[in-house]
């Protein structure tokens, strides 16, 4: 009997603002394959938890949130921006704010909670491939992945990219409190017990400060398709 053929999946890990969002729709689209935002489960579990009042900080009542919460991701007509829904909600402008970055961060560090997500993540790996954007995809998630990178950038570049991000939907950011609370994160992020941030085995490191998006999907891309 032959062997069922290995979907490919291609690892994109990173710190918030490097890039990995705009970069992995990019080359998923280019690719013609499938696409999993795995930050926007655990934005989506927060929100999720915040809508119905749960205290991030009580374990059990956040790991029943993620065993529970429905979240789709749905294709931008206009090619755009994946949007988010959660519980049939959408979801998507919340999931970007700072706000749900932290809730995020906050329950991300719950084993249970990450435990409850890593049978969804590994349900997108279907064919023709996937490419999986966050921060733990080729360490935890997909370590077998035959292709990976991670994306950096340096703090004050990071926190320019999120300040005009969030300016252009209107919410009232400042670039010096998002640069604190980016390297906020980074320390939490790198430093956490459970599967901290940090650059797979084999992983191409690409550092995006400066540089235009299209360069970035052409090295990226170069990665799969030499």
């Amino acid at each position: 009997m032959a062997h069922p053929t290995v979907v490919p999946v291609l690892t994109i890990d990173g710190p918030s603002g490097s890039g990995k969002g705009t970069i992995s729709r990019l080359v998923a689209e280019k690719l013609g394959w499938r696409l999993l935002d795995s930050g926007a489960l655990y934005r989506a579990v927060g929100y999720a938890a915040g809508e119905q009042g749960i205290d991030l900080s009580d374990v059990d009542a956040v790991t029943r949130c993620a065993q529970t919460v429905k979240i789709r991701f749905q294709a931008s007509p206009d090619g755009g921006e994946t949007h988010v829904l959660v519980n049939g909600h959408d979801a998507t402008d919340e999931l970007r704010t700072e706000t749900a970055g932290a809730a995020a961060s906050a329950i991300a560090v719950i084993p249970s909670v990450r435990q409850a997500l890593v049978d969804l993540q590994l349900g997108f790996r279907k064919a023709p491939g996937l490419v999986a954007d966050g921060r733990d995809m080729g360490t935890v998630i997909f370590p077998d992945a035959a292709h990976k990178v991670f994306l950096t950038a340096s703090a004050a570049e990071r926190a320019k990219r999120r300040y005009k991000q969030l300016k252009d939907k209107g919410l009232s950011v400042t670039l010096a409190g998002l640069q604190r609370e980016i390297e906020a994160r980074d320390e939490r992020d790198a430093s956490r017990a459970v599967a901290p941030l940090k650059p797979a085995e084999g992983a191409v490191v690409v550092d995006t400060t400066g540089m235009p998006i299209e360069v970035v999907v052409a090295k990226v891309f170069a990665v799969v398709r030499p």
